[in-house]
C-alpha cells in the first residue's frame, strides 16, 4: 500500500484510540481496534492480556529480531483539560485528545511502518511489532510481562514523543521511602528530639547529595525530594517523619549501585519500592543509530521512563510528538508529526534493514 495511504489510515486509527476509554489495565476496546488494523492488511496476530503483536511475513529463525513497541493505554485526564478528552477532533493542524501524543501518535506511526514492511524479502532483521498495555502503571500485565512470551529481541525502537529524534539513553528510576525519626510528646513540653526538626537536616543532605559519576548522554543522577508526611494533630509531636524520595539514574549506575549508597550514606531509614527500572541506553554507533543521524536526526538523553525500562537489549526511543505534552490538559499531537514520523521512521529502517 501506498505511504500516503497508510498515514491516511493511521490518522484514522488514531482517532478511533482516542475516542476509545483506555486506562491502564482497561484497554480491551482499544486492542480490538489494533486488531482490525492487522485484520485489514491481512496480517497474522497473537493477542495476550490486551498487548497485541505480529511478526513480519518472512520471518526467519536464523536473524535477528527488531522490536517496533509503543503503548495503547493512557493515563485518566487532569481536571484541567476544557477540551472533551475522548472526542478527537482538529483544530489549526492539532489532533486533539487523550492519548494523541502519549503515545496514540507513536503507535499508529509504527503500525503504519511494520505494515510498510510486512511483505518485504530479504531483509537482515525479522521484525517483531508490539502494541503493548499498562505502560503508564508498569502494570504486571506490560511489556514487561509480555517478553517471556516473545522471540528474542536483539534491538529495539520505543515509540514514545521525541519530535523524532533519537533518544540513545534514558534515565532509570528508583523511588525510596524514608523515615526520619524522633521522641513523640506533647508539643506544650521541651523536646529536643522532635522529629520534624531532625527532618530539616536531612532534607538539605538530599538537597546538597551529589553523585560522583555523570553520564554523556544522560548527565548526572537526578535526586528530589517529592512527598513529606507527618503528625496528626496540633498537640502531638509525631514519633517520625516520613518522605518520598524520586531518583533518575543516569547509565553510570545500575539501580542496585544506587541503593546500596544511599543506604549506606543517607542520614535517616531508607527502602527501595524495588529496583526494576533500570536506565536504557544504545551504542551512538549502532547502525540503527547511524541511519537516524544520517537523515539529520539529534540524538539526546531522556528524562522520563518508558518501556525501555523492560528491556535488556539495546533500544531507541524514537517517535512523533513532543514529550512535554504528555499527561497534559487538551492534549494533541498536530496531524504533520505523524506525516513526518511515518516517513521518518520507514527511512530510517530503509537505512537499518538493508536486505541480505
Amino acid at each position: 500500500m501506498m505511504q500516503e495511504k497508510l498515514t491516511e489510515k493511521a490518522l484514522d486509527l488514531l482517532k478511533q484510540l482516542i475516542s476509545i476509554q483506555s486506562f491502564s489495565s482497561e484497554e480491551d476496546k482499544t486492542a480490538d481496534a489494533i486488531q482490525e488494523w492487522f485484520k485489514e492488511f491481512d496480517i497474522s496476530f497473537e493477542r495476550i492480556h490486551n498487548n497485541v503483536f505480529a511478526k513480519n511475513k518472512f520471518w526467519d529463525d536464523s536473524k535477528p529480531t527488531l522490536l517496533l513497541n509503543s503503548h495503547h493505554d493512557t493515563v485518566k485526564p487532569n481536571k484541567a483539560y476544557t477540551k472533551d478528552p475522548f472526542h478527537p477532533h482538529i483544530e489549526d493542524g492539532k489532533l486533539y485528545g487523550l492519548g494523541s501524543n502519549d503515545a496514540g501518535g507513536c503507535l499508529v506511526s509504527l503500525l503504519a511502518t511494520f505494515s510498510h514492511f510486512f511483505e518485504q524479502e530479504n531483509l537482515n532483521h525479522n521484525i517483531l511489532m508490539v502494541a503493548s498495555v499498562e505502560e503508564e502503571s508498569a502494570g504486571e500485565n506490560s511489556l514487561r510481562g509480555l517478553l517471556p512470551h516473545l522471540p528474542e529481541i536483539d534491538v529495539a525502537i520505543v515509540g514514545e514523543p521525541t519530535l523524532m529524534d533519537l533518544a540513545i539513553a534514558e534515565k532509570g528510576l528508583i523511588v525510596f521511602d524514608a523515615v526520619v525519626k524522633g521522641t513523640p510528646s506533647h508539643a506544650a513540653h521541651p523536646n529536643n528530639d522532635n522529629s520534624i526538626y531532625n527532618t530539616i537536616e536531612v532534607l538539605e543532605w538530599f538537597k546538597n547529595y551529589k553523585f560522583e559519576k555523570t553520564s554523556e548522554a544522560l548527565g548526572d543522577v537526578k535526586m528530589t525530594v517529592t512527598q513529606i508526611n507527618a503528625g496528626s494533630q496540633h498537640n502531638v509531636v509525631p514519633a517520625q517523619v516520613e518522605l518520598v524520595i524520586d531518583v533518575r539514574v543516569n547509565d553510570a549506575y545500575t539501580n542496585q549501585e544506587i541503593a546500596d549508597l544511599l543506604k549506606a550514606e543517607a542520614p535517616c531509614e531508607l527502602q527501595e519500592r524495588g529496583l526494576k527500572l533500570n536506565s536504557s541506553k544504545i551504542d551512538k554507533n549502532h547502525a540503527l543509530v547511524q541511519s537516524g543521524i544520517a537523515l539529520g536526526r539529534q540524538t539526546y538523553g531522556s528524562p522520563t521512563l518508558s518501556d525501555q525500562a523492560a528491556l535488556t537489549c539495546q533500544s531507541l526511543k524514537l517517535g512523533p510528538g513532543d514529550s512535554t505534552r504528555s499527561h497534559s490538559a487538551d492534549e494533541y499531537i498536530y496531524v504533520h508529526e505523524i506525516e513526518e514520523g511515518i516517513d521518518l521512521y520507514i527511512k530510517i529502517l530503509e537505512g537499518f534493514l538493508k536486505k541480505t
